[in-house]
């Protein structure tokens, strides 16, 4: 069924009328943190709820795929934390690579400022979290405060709406890409279980292929998820964490176009150009073979201007944020909330990684910030305040999705070393990212202009 609005207005089916509200809230930045946020509370309640034993069962439901002798048997869990979150870091992965190639890290000057705060803000809550837990088995849980989460960020950063810059939430992505890159290298170095070298010379050889592929000029989609599911095998198998496949996998995605603009723009004019002299008023498009020829040769040559990296990333992002975070969110941050909670956050592991990420974050990133400006090593953006830059290292503190992922593979699931980290880690994002919006609630009214109204300014002096 279709609806019409006016005489000359375009035909709207009425599936695209229905969905249109939920379009329209998938475009706003801020959407999926908020979708995380629901998917955490509704995990809470069901784990505390009478409902408790339904929702731990859930998780632990075998799954099997394969046929024959060959069939890889996990849980539910272990299908969403080493299967679904390789996509999730296949994702990250692109965004890396897209950043390296033509974004914030694509040049030492450009790179210097959130390579140098990234870093900082890894080594102070590690470093922390070492302290509050030396010679005690809960040390090996020291590369949980180092995570940073992307979504929760910039979801509460973009709550702010144009008041903060642009420059600051390029800033803060940057900053979390790079610390991406840092949770990928702790997770295949130091969370990796024994190392099958047969298994991992075997996904070697296939992401090789997959590179060798990309300078071969092969750009269908097809070729490379085939591959990327070899090589997300043959890590599983080898000993080195499986979603660090997705990364891999991510790096061998072209990213160069077949066609330059111009030639792009000037075969789309002809090719518009004979579309239109094969019109035919009595002819309905799907009766004219010269139209839809012209229409499929230009949806080919579209092809050739774009690369799969950017269409892949843009493809991926509504599955990640809205399906597959969710769905990590819900089987993995349902803990008990007893009445022991208080003495749990009291727990040295609790207090490393509360410590780690509210504090250690903090000082970590924006001092390092500091150090950079004072030997003019960095210098400080017009409209932006060092106070702004304050607020964006509390908002890095919100860990939650790659801290709950460390310590999953730190602790495990289950024990209570894992249930004091995933309590630790709700109470330190929370109290981060409260404390983030409001430094920069405050910094920006201080500031008092948007990035629309700012006069350009000298950055402020730190002599």
């Amino acid at each position: 069924m279709e609806i019409r609005a006016g005489r000359d207005a375009p035909v709207k089916p009425l599936l695209e009328l229905a969905l249109a509200p939920f379009i329209r809230f998938s475009q706003v930045q801020s959407s999926g943190g908020l979708v995380l946020i629901a998917c955490t509370v509704a995990a809470l309640a069901w784990a505390n709820s009478p409902y408790a034993p339904s929702y731990f069962a859930l998780w632990e439901t075998p799954i099997s795929l394969g046929f024959g002798d060959l069939v890889l048997s996990k849980s539910l869990h272990h299908w969403i934390n080493d299967g679904l979150m390789a996509i999730f870091f296949f994702m990250v992965g692109l965004e890396i690579k897209r950043e390296i190639l033509v974004g914030e890290l694509s040049s030492p000057g450009q790179a210097a400022l959130p390579v140098a705060a990234a870093a900082g803000g890894m080594a102070a809550p590690a470093l922390l979290f070492a302290l509050f837990n030396h010679d005690l088995p809960s040390v090996a849980g020291w590369g949980i405060p180092m995570a940073t989460d992307i979504a929760f960020a910039l979801g509460i950063l973009s709550l702010l709406g144009d008041r903060i810059p642009v420059s600051l939430k390029v800033f803060l992505a940057a900053v979390a890409i790079v610390d991406d890159i840092g949770a990928v290298l702790v997770i295949a170095v130091f969370y990796s279980g024994d190392i099958s070298l047969a298994a991992l010379a075997v996904g070697g050889g296939i992401f090789a292929a997959m590179v060798l592929l990309n300078f071969m000029g092969a750009r269908h989609p097809a070729v490379y998820a085939i591959l990327g599911a070899a090589l997300w095998l043959a890590f599983l198998k080898s000993g080195v964490h499986a979603t660090v496949a997705g990364v891999l996998a991510a790096m061998a995605i072209p990213a160069r176009t077949r066609i330059g603009p111009e030639d792009f723009a000037a075969h789309a004019r002809r090719l518009i150009d004979r579309f239109e002299s094969s019109r035919a008023s009595d002819r309905p498009l799907l009766a004219n073979p010269a139209q839809i020829a012209a229409l499929e040769s230009l949806e080919h040559a579209c092809q050739k201007a774009g690369a799969p990296l950017p269409r892949l990333e843009h493809g991926l992002h509504p599955w990640v944020a809205y399906g597959i975070m969710p769905l990590f969110a819900l089987a993995n941050a349902g803990v008990r909330l007893g009445g022991g909670t208080g003495m749990v956050l009291g727990e040295p592991v609790s207090l490393g990684i509360m410590v780690g990420l509210v504090a250690g974050k903090q000082a970590g990133i924006f001092l390092t910030c500091l150090a950079m400006f004072r030997l003019r090593l960095a210098s400080v953006p017009a409209g932006l305040g060092l106070g702004q830059y304050y607020g964006v290292a509390c908002l890095a503190g919100i860990g939650f999705t790659m801290s709950i992922f460390i310590a999953d593979l730190a602790f495990g699931q289950a024990g209570d070393l894992g249930g004091q980290a995933k309590v630790a880690i709700l109470a330190a994002s929370t109290v981060a990212g409260i404390l983030g919006y409001l430094v920069l609630l405050a910094t920006t009214r201080t500031n008092g202009a948007t990035p629309a109204q700012a006069a350009p300014t000298r950055a402020p002096d730190l002599e």
